[in-house]
This record gives structure tokens, sequence and C-alpha cells, in this order.
């Protein structure tokens, strides 16, 4: 009998443990955005995978948050790259980004909500910066512009962006601010935030 290559054998492997964690992470999504607790051996049958399978993928809870939330942010930054921020003006681009970026977060309201009262808030921060990067760049090229101001540092100006985006999404799950009215509230009041006296 003629053994299969290693090789093929590992991209089977491989492409099995994909299946796995993407079906675990769909679970775990849907269960929070729903409201569910995030009990792993109901994630594990919820899956259709043993909790073995889970726990080899996701030893904890919090790792498996933090996954849940790292795939949420890379479906973020996939939107950010089709925004084509170089067009327009930097006060243009920013509303484009902070519309688009209101709209996913405003879908993983619930999911935002459960990951801040379960995990550190330096935690949040690090796995929300592969955001800032391009948010950086717009803040800088803006300053550049004289449209957006200097007299604060850009770590300051991104983060009270980001810190503006989860208060609304904190009003609307209070039940203060509507989700509609929401995106162009805080694109408003972000664009204020950052506007030099005399741009």
């Amino acid at each position: 009998m003629t053994r299969e290559p290693d090789t093929a054998a590992r991209r089977r492997l491989r492409a099995d443990a994909e299946r796995n964690v993407a079906a675990i992470l769909d679970a775990a999504t849907e269960r929070i955005l729903r409201g569910g607790e995030v009990n792993l051996a109901a994630l594990a049958r919820a899956a259709g995978v043993s909790r073995v399978t889970l726990y080899t993928h996701f030893p904890t809870r919090e790792a498996l948050l933090e996954a849940v939330v790292e795939r949420c942010i890379a479906e973020s930054r996939l939107l950010m790259a089709d925004l084509e921020l170089h067009d327009g003006t930097a006060k243009e681009a920013m509303a484009r980004l902070v519309r688009s970026q209101w709209r996913t977060l405003d879908r993983y309201r619930t999911l935002y909500t459960f990951a801040a009262t379960s995990l550190p808030p330096a935690r949040l921060r690090t796995l929300h910066a592969p955001l800032f990067g391009q948010m950086r760049k717009l803040v800088a090229r803006g300053q550049d512009e004289g449209v957006f101001r200097t007299d604060l540092p850009q770590t300051w100006l991104i983060a009270t962006i980001y810190g503006l985006m989860h208060q609304a999404a904190e009003e609307v799950n209070a039940g203060r601010l509507s989700a509609r009215r929401a995106g162009d509230t805080v694109t408003a009041t972000v664009l204020s935030a950052l506007t030099a006296a005399d741009g």
C-alpha cells in the first residue's frame, strides 16, 4: 500500500484545523451577539467539534474571546482597505472611515460590550492596534493639510476617536441614542474634535 505523502497529510490536517477554528469562532460570535454566555462545552457542541478539539485551539475562555475580537478587527481592516482613503480631503476621508468603522462596531456592539467587561483594557487596546496605523496616517495628513489640530498628540486624537465611537455604542445600548442616528452623530463629533481652529 502506498502511503500518502507527508506534505499532503499535513495540508489535510491544516485544512481540517482551519475548518474547526472557523466553526468554533462562528459559534462563539453568534452566541455572544445573541447575548448568550460563553460556555466552552456548549460551544464545542454548537460548532460540531469535540471538547478536546476546542481546548486544543482555545485553552481558555479568554483566548477564545480574543480570537473572536481579532477576527472582527480583521474584517474591519478589510473594509478600511476598500475606502480609498487617499481620495478627497483628509476630512472627507475621515468621515468615510468613521462611518465605516461605526457600521462594523454597530454590527458587533454586543461583542464589544462583552469584550470590554471580560478582557483587561490594555489587552483590548492591543487587539485594536492594527486599526490605528491607517487612522494615524489620516490624522497626520489632516494635520499637514492644516485642517486637523496639531496642539494635541496624535495618540490622544486617535484614542479620542475610538473612545467616542465606543461611547456611542454604549449610548445606543442604553437606549439614549438610536443606532440609525449614531453614525452621523459620532462622525460629526469626531470631526469637531479633530478640526483645527482655522480649519
